[in-house]
Formats: C-alpha cells, sequence, structure tokens
C-alpha cells in the first residue's frame, strides 16, 4: 500500500503534474535531512544536501523503474550526495571498522525510565554515533528498512550491512548505559 502511494503520486509528476512532488517531498523530507545532517554534520549544508537530493530526485524520476521502493532509491541519491559533499570539503569520514565495539551482550534494560525520557536518551545516544552508525540505525529501525535496501543505499554488501549494523546497535547500547550510569551518579 506504502508503494502504491508514491507510485501514484510519481506517475502523476512523470504525466506532468509537478504540484504532485510536493507529496512526495513532504512524506519524506524529516528522514532525508536527518540522513543528510548526520553525515555532513552542520545544519545550513544538511538544509542545502536536503533540498539537492529532492531536486536530483525530480529530474531523474523518469530513470526511476519501480523495481525498489521509491524509498530505497531516494535515500540513496540523499546518501551519495552527502557522502561526496562531505569528501569535497576533505573532511574524515569516519568507518564502523575503524571502531572498536565492546561486544557486551548483557540486556540493556531501560524499564526504570519513563517513557518520554526513554526517547530523549535515545535520540541522545543516536547523536553520538559515526555517520555511517547512524544511517544505518536511522533506516534499519525508523524507517524499517530491510537489510538488502540498506545494502543498496549505503553500497555495502549485504553481510557487511549486518555486521556494521551489529556494531552500531551494540555500541548505542554501550552509549545509552553510560549515559544512565551518568544520571544515576548525578541523582545519588
Amino acid at each position: 500500500m506504502e508503494q502504491k502511494d508514491d507510485i501514484f503520486y510519481i506517475e502523476k509528476v512523470k504525466s506532468g503534474h509537478i504540484n504532485y512532488f510536493s507529496y512526495i517531498v513532504a512524506r519524506y523530507q524529516d528522514i532525508v535531512f536527518s540522513i543528510a545532517l548526520k553525515v555532513l554534520r552542520n545544519r545550513e549544508d544538511a538544509e542545502e544536501m536536503a533540498q539537492e537530493s529532492f531536486i536530483k530526485a525530480y529530474n531523474s524520476l523518469h530513470t526511476f523503474k519501480g523495481t525498489a521502493k521509491f524509498s530505497t532509491w531516494l535515500y540513496r541519491i540523499t546518501y551519495n550526495n552527502c557522502i561526496s559533499e562531505f569528501r569535497k570539503k576533505k573532511q574524515h569520514f569516519v568507518s564502523t571498522s575503524d571502531i572498536d565495539v565492546k561486544d557486551d551482550t548483557e540486556e540493556l534494560n531501560l524499564d526504570g525510565i519513563p517513557a518520554e525520557n526513554r526517547a530523549k536518551y535515545v535520540k541522545a545516544a543516536l547523536e553520538k554515533l559515526p555517520e555511517e552508525e547512524y544511517t544505518l540505525v536511522l533506516l534499519y529501525y525508523f524507517e524499517d528498512q530491510s537489510i538488502e535496501k540498506i545494502s543498496k543505499v549505503t553500497k555495502l554488501s549485504e553481510s557487511n550491512t549486518k555486521v556494521k549494523l551489529f556494531r552500531a546497535r551494540k555500541k548505542l547500547y554501550t552509549i545509552l548505559k553510560e549515559m544512565l550510569k551518568e544520571e544515576l551518579y548525578t541523582i545519588l
């Protein structure tokens, strides 16, 4: 159903009703901006890259074949634009393979924290992840994208995507645990 909605609007845009593209922008603007912000780490650059990603998607809409979900195609455009911009600025792109993640199998317990604070902690912990890990977690857990689709967006193999997602999740748990310890320490 979700893809049919996108396809409906895409077909309308392809047939000359360009005002229907606003539906696509409204639907995906938050996630496109979020990906751009995490990669570029600058709000103004992220806003510009998000806008450029939608322009590029609009101009390339005729190449969208519908064999994959439109969201996957759009995320791929965004990710590629941002990585290109990031490299132009000659900044160092941190790879998750450079990060030593402690393999801690202990379950993270957030039961003692009220639901409204859980979201705050998770968001703060996500912000501490490097851009590639953040993107993987965002696409998998918050956008419900499959490993296969994420690997297409990031150009990683499916097995590499799984490994990096596993490491990112473990790192996120470690960050959350440390944040909770700090919170408990300040209360005591």
